[in-house]
């Protein structure tokens, strides 16, 4: 499938893998735009590269904002490539050490954002696609790929919730390959290992290295250009449907 001029939209977008989706794509001379709840951030991005990129502010759960910004990005373009890459995590036990269980809101908000978020900007986004004309003889539309985690295989301690959340997003992957092939678009899911994200970016060097030592190879933290890279070889590969790549340097996550 062709990157350039192709509409595109990533969720996400302002910021670590996201950013760096929105920028390799851009520069593969895909018309982009960027969804994310921090309109600042955003709006800066989207100046600084030009090039059409456009901003829309959108909460990746909320129905009728990702609708809008959906169709925003398609009156840019027709949208071919949607990103999902909006999400977050959340440090928690099934119960803590005094024997409380975990709260149910936090456990139903990582959910919401991870896991719904994703299936709506999925959805949605499907929808756009599927209006298109096809771009090749197979009767290809385009392409979503979204965002789990290797935490939904090797999950840790503590990380109940966001493991349940990646894990699901795996789950869909197939189903949704198998749903949307009537209408010519694929599916695919990156299971990222430890990134060198902003989020990251707030430990001291002493616990970057330390977590960079179990990597095998390369034994360093992933960045988000890996995950652009990786992202721009699936567009480009129209046999590439239903599967989820880990991009971890062959990392398993201990228990702890």
């Amino acid at each position: 499938m062709q990157i350039e001029e192709a509409g595109a939209l990533v969720t996400g977008g302002a910021s670590g893998l996201g950013e760096a989706t929105v920028r390799r794509l851009t520069a593969r001379g895909a018309v982009v735009t960027i969804v994310d709840r921090d309109a600042e951030k955003g709006e800066a991005l989207a100046k600084e590269i030009g090039q059409g990129t456009q901003f829309a502010t959108a909460d990746v759960t909320d129905e009728d904002q990702v609708r809008a910004a959906v169709d925003h990005a398609a009156s840019a373009a027709p949208l071919r490539i949607v990103v999902n890459c909006a999400g977050l995590g959340w440090a928690g036990r099934v119960i803590n050490r005094d024997g409380s269980p975990h709260d149910l809101g936090p456990f139903q908000f990582v959910i919401n954002v991870n896991l719904i978020g994703t299936f709506n900007g999925m959805r949605l986004g499907a929808s756009a696609i599927s209006k298109t004309d096809p771009i090749n003889d197979d009767g290809g539309r385009g392409v979503i790929i979204n965002t789990a985690s290797v935490a939904a295989f090797d999950g840790q301690i503590g990380q109940i919730a966001y493991s349940a959340s990646k894990g699901g997003i795996v789950g869909m992957t197939l189903p949704a390959a198998r749903d949307l092939a009537p209408v010519g678009i694929r599916v695919l899911t990156i299971a990222p290992g430890t990134m060198d994200t902003p989020l990251l970016g707030l430990l001291p060097e002493e616990g970057r290295q330390a977590l960079a030592a179990n990597i095998p190879f390369p034994k360093r933290l992933g960045r988000p250009e890996d995950f652009a890279s990786l992202v721009e070889g699936m567009v480009e590969n129209d046999y590439l449907n239903g599967e989820t790549v880990r991009l971890d340097g062959a990392l398993r996550m201990p228990p702890k």
